[in-house]
C-alpha cells in the first residue's frame, strides 16, 4: 500500500510514519522545511517529500503514481490561549491558522486526487474535537476551533465530490495527545491515538463517507 503523510516529521504524524513502515507499506512522508526525527529514519520504503501545504507551492520530491492512503496530518494551533481569546485574536491570526489546517489539506487533495482515484484510496482528515460545535462548553481557541470545524465540512464536502471516482473520505479526531503541539500535556500517548485512528482508517468503509470519528471509533458530534 502507498501512504502519503503530511506533517509527517514529528508528533502524530511521525507516529503514523512508523505505524505504516512497521506493517510493510511504502510511506511518503512530507515535511515543511525540517526533516526533525525523520532524517534518523533509515528504510528502504520511506520516501521523503518537501512539502509545504500553506502554500500553493509544488512538492519537491517524487510523487507515486497511485495513493492508497492520505493522511492529512499538517497542522498548527497558532498563537497561544491568551492569544486566541475574544479580546486578542486578531484576523491575522485566524487566518494563519485557517490557512495552514483547512485549506492545506484541500489543497493537498486537489493535487492528488488523479493518484487517489488511480488507486480508489482513502483520504484521512485530521481535525479535533475542538471543532465540535456540540462539544463547545469552554468558548476561546477562537482559530483552532474554526479552522478545524472548516476542515470537517471541507472534508464531508470532498467525501460527496470523490465518491464517484472511488475515493473514501473520513474525518479524525486524534484525542488529547501528549505532543509538541499540547505542550506534551494530554490523555494519551502518540501511541495510542496512531493505532486507534490506524485502526478506525482499517475500517473506512463501515463508516459513511464525511464521518467524524474519534481515535477510539466513536462517532463525534458536530
Amino acid at each position: 500500500m502507498n501512504v502519503l503523510i503530511t506533517g509527517a516529521n514529528r508528533g502524530l504524524g511521525l507516529g503514523f510514519v512508523h505505524h505504516y513502515l512497521e506493517l510493510g507499506h511504502q510511506v511518503w512522508a512530507c515535511y515543511r522545511a525540517d526533516y526533525g526525527a525523520l532524517s534518523d529514519m533509515q528504510s528502504e520504503s520511506l520516501h521523503l517529500i518537501c512539502w509545504d501545504v500553506g502554500t500553493d507551492g509544488e512538492p519537491e520530491g517524487e510523487l507515486p503514481e497511485r495513493i492508497d492512503l492520505l493522511i492529512n496530518n499538517a497542522g498548527i494551533y497558532g498563537s497561544g490561549k491568551d492569544g486566541q481569546s475574544l479580546q486578542n485574536i486578531t484576523p491575522k491570526a485566524m487566518l494563519e491558522v485557517f490557512n495552514i489546517d483547512c485549506i492545506g489539506p484541500l489543497r493537498v487533495v486537489q493535487k492528488l486526487a488523479g493518484r487517489l482515484a488511480a488507486a480508489q484510496g482513502i483520504v484521512a482528515n485530521i481535525s479535533s474535537k475542538m471543532g465540535s460545535s456540540e462539544d463547545n462548553s469552554s468558548g476561546g481557541t477562537y482559530a483552532y476551533r474554526a479552522a478545524k470545524a472548516g476542515l470537517v465540512i471541507v472534508s464531508k464536502s470532498m467525501a460527496v465530490d470523490l465518491a464517484d471516482h472511488g475515493v473514501h473520505v473520513i474525518t479524525l479526531h486524534p484525542g488529547w495527545v501528549m505532543t509538541d503541539m499540547t505542550g506534551q500535556t494530554g490523555l494519551i500517548d502518540v501511541h495510542t491515538s496512531v493505532n486507534g485512528m490506524a485502526d478506525v482508517i482499517s475500517r473506512a468503509h463501515n463508516y459513511s463517507a464525511g464521518l467524524f470519528i474519534a481515535y477510539d471509533g466513536n462517532i463525534v458530534p458536530y
